[in-house]
Formats: structure tokens, C-alpha cells, sequence
């Protein structure tokens, strides 16, 4: 159940129309990395962590519904920026304003490539948002990434967050008003917050590394393959330990080589790692069934319902 509150979760101001910034800002509307997208996926991952996870179902309901906040405003800060613009398209007189700026054919394409980066917003929409990027492309749920495994969906949650939190970043420096920065500013810093919402809650599943259950082929997981020609750089990602398995990096300078003489890496043996294959299996078979159990166990058999409505005790039917 939503209940829609008709202030803004932060007092988005313009100080004057910016047309073309409004067309630029719709890709935080209906972009890829966008609020609309970010509210919808985490709407969407909360349903299967509802009855094993209810922790985590109410921080994705909870963030997603902040999301939807942030579509608000952005909409909001677009009609804001467009101005007049809407009601200029209903006034049919030759004298109204937008038509003293159209005419003629060169000052209307002068108008849409200076004022419009995306011109559908007077075409199609009549001087309002959209779900669409600020070049007009269709807002899809192909946007969305939703896995079930909470391993997998925390991290990618963690991802969106520093997509959008640097397409804001990139924002700021195409406007000069005062207030959208504000804006802005408010917005880019709830993706940092939100990061690490998603963060901590992560480390609250244990094991959570590697990510979903099967625990990876130990002869591969700490091989480093120098796969290009000219200087070779070396670093904690191909010497030292792994970060998170705390294996010793193998690093194979030659691969073609390697590859050729280990047979497809079939003769590859397992180096710098204390993990064996039958310590591996046994990990996958007691997590799977870990994570399995907690699941089944956490869903009812029979007279299932969502909420409980403060009224637990009720009896059936009643």
C-alpha cells in the first residue's frame, strides 16, 4: 500500500527555465542508470527475500519507495526547468512566444539544437518528462537486474548506485543554477548513502563470497593470465594474495604457451591455494543446503498470506 504525500522529499528549486538542461536531466527520469530504474529494481528483488530475508525485504521496499521520492523530484525539476514551455504549445496564436522563436526554418533548428537536445519533449510530450533518456530512448525493464540470490542482487545494487551517483556527478557541471545543484547535490549524495545501506547489509550474509553457492574450481580461482603484449603491470590483482579467498596469485606470463603445454589446462595443477576439490564439494553441498533449508523453512505450508494485519490471532475466514 502507497500513500502519496504531496511535498517533496527535498525542496527542489529552480532559479530560472534551462530547456536543454531539463532534455539532459531526463536521464536520471527514464535513463538506464536513472531513479525509475533503481526504484523498480529494488522493488522487484524485494519479493523473493520477503519470508527468508524480512530484514532485507524492508530495507529494498524501504529504498525503493525513497526511489520513487527521487523520481519526484527529478520530474518535478524537469517541468520546473522547461518553464512555460507546456502552455506556450497550447497557445495557437501566431504572436505567443515559442512561435516568435520559430520562425522561420533556420531559427527552428537553431531552437532544438540549442534549447532541445532531445525534441521529443515538444513533439510527443507536449513539454514534460518522460520515461526516456535525455536522447529519447524508451525507458525498459531491460534496465532492471534481479537475480534472487541476495548475494548477487546487494552487489549489484551497489553498482547501481555508483552508476548513478556519478551521472550526477556529471550533471553538475552543465548547470550554473544554484538551486538544481542543491538538487542535485541532495540526490548524488543519497546514492552514497544508499551504497552503503547495500553494503552492510551484504556483510550480514555469511558466507557471501563467492557470490550465490557453488565455491568456484580451486585450481583456477587464483590464476592471473598475462593476456596482452608491451609493459606488464603487477599489482594486488596478480601478486600477493587474493582479497577475499586468500589465495597466492599464480601469475602465467606466457598463456598461449602454458595452455598449449598443460593440454587445455587439463594438466594444470592447483598451486598457492590450501583449498582442495573435495573440501569445495562439501562447501557447495552444506551451503546449498544451508541456504535451501532457510529458505523452505521460512515459507509456510499451507494458509500463506503477505501481510498479517495486526490481527495474527484472528481466525480463518473471519
Amino acid at each position: 500500500m502507497f500513500y502519496h504525500v504531496k511535498e517533496l522529499q527535498f525542496n527542489a528549486r529552480v532559479s530560472k527555465p534551462d530547456p536543454k538542461f531539463a532534455s539532459m536531466l531526463l536521464e536520471q527520469f527514464g535513463g538506464a542508470n536513472g531513479e525509475l530504474k533503481a526504484a523498480l529494481q529494488y522493488f522487484v528483488q524485494a519479493f523473493p527475500a520477503k519470508m527468508p530475508y524480512p530484514d532485507k525485504y524492508d530495507m529494498l521496499m524501504d529504498i525503493a519507495t525513497e526511489e520513487f521520492s527521487h523520481l519526484e523530484i527529478v520530474g518535478a525539476t524537469i517541468q520546473m526547468l522547461l518553464g512555460p514551455t507546456a502552455g506556450e504549445l497550447k497557445d495557437q496564436a501566431d504572436q505567443s512566444e515559442i512561435m516568435d522563436l520559430l520562425k522561420g526554418k533556420a531559427a527552428k533548428e537553431e531552437f532544438i539544437h540549442k534549447a532541445m537536445v532531445n525534441p521529443q519533449f515538444f513533439d510527443l510530450n507536449g513539454g514534460g518528462p518522460a520515461y526516456t533518456d535525455s536522447q529519447g530512448n524508451p525507458w525498459t525493464a531491460a534496465y532492471v537486474t534481479a537475480n534472487g540470490d541476495l548475494t548477487v542482487d546487494l552487489r549489484s545494487n551497489m553498482a547501481a548506485e555508483s552508476r548513478a551517483k556519478i551521472v550526477y556527478e556529471y550533471l553538475l557541471q552543465f548547470t550554473d543554477d544554484p538551486y538544481v545543484k542543491e538538487t542535485l547535490r541532495f540526490l548524488m549524495t543519497r546514492e552514497i548513502a544508499h551504497f552503503q545501506m547495500f553494503e552492510a547489509a551484504l556483510e550480514t550474509i555469511k558466507p557471501n563470497f563467492p557470490q550465490g553457492v557453488l565455491q568456484g574450481d580451486p585450481r583456477y580461482s587464483n590464476m592471473y593470465f598475462n593476456m596482452s603484449s608491451g609493459a606488464d603491470f603487477r599489482g594486488p590483482w596478480n601478486e600477493g594474495q587474493s582479497p577475499q579467498l586468500g589465495e597466492s596469485w599464480q601469475y602465467v606470463d606466457d598463456p598461449i604457451r602454458y595452455v598449449m603445454e598443460s593440454d587445455g589446462l587439463q594438466l594444470h595443477k592447483s598451486t598457492g591455494t590450501p583449498r582442495t576439490q573435495e573440501q569445495v564439494e562439501q562447501m557447495n553441498k552444506e551451503l546449498g543446503e544451508r541456504r535451501s533449508s532457510h529458505i523452505r523453512g521460512s515459507i509456510p505450508k499451507a494458509d500463506i498470506q503477505w501481510s498479517n494485519y495486526n490481527s495474527r490471532n484472528r481466525e480463518p475466514g473471519r
